[in-house]
């Protein structure tokens, strides 16, 4: 199951909003890179045949199967890593990295979802 914090919900909200995507579900994807690392991806999207469906916060988030594995136990949040920068975390048990910056991709996009890490 994939958490959604409150100030992340907040902001996925207005996101689905500027970027006419009410309806449509956020998708959670993961992938673990070359390093080690996971790679996330955010984006709104329709629901698929196998996607699991999940509520956090008012925000229903869908992942396929293949992705769950990695997302089990992880925290999307929204936080300012430094005066004016607001992100979009991942805190995820299965990241020996401990957390990493989400990043705008699939579905229509997660337009004010917050870039990723750069």
């Amino acid at each position: 199951m994939v958490k959604v914090t409150a100030q992340a919900a907040e902001q996925i909200r207005e996101a689905a909003t500027q970027s006419n995507a009410e309806g449509s579900f956020l998708r959670v994807a993961a992938q673990r890179g070359v390093d080690g690392s996971i790679q996330y991806g955010l984006g709104f999207d329709d629901q698929k045949e196998d996607d699991m469906l999940m509520d956090s916060e008012g925000v229903t988030v869908i992942v396929s199967p293949e992705h769950m594995e990695l997302l089990k136990g992880a925290v999307l949040d929204f936080v300012e890593l430094s005066p004016g920068d607001m992100r979009f975390i991942f805190i995820n048990p299965n990241d020996d990295g401990g957390s990493s910056c989400g990043s705008s991709s699939g579905g229509g996009g997660c337009g004010g979802c917050g870039g990723g890490c750069h």
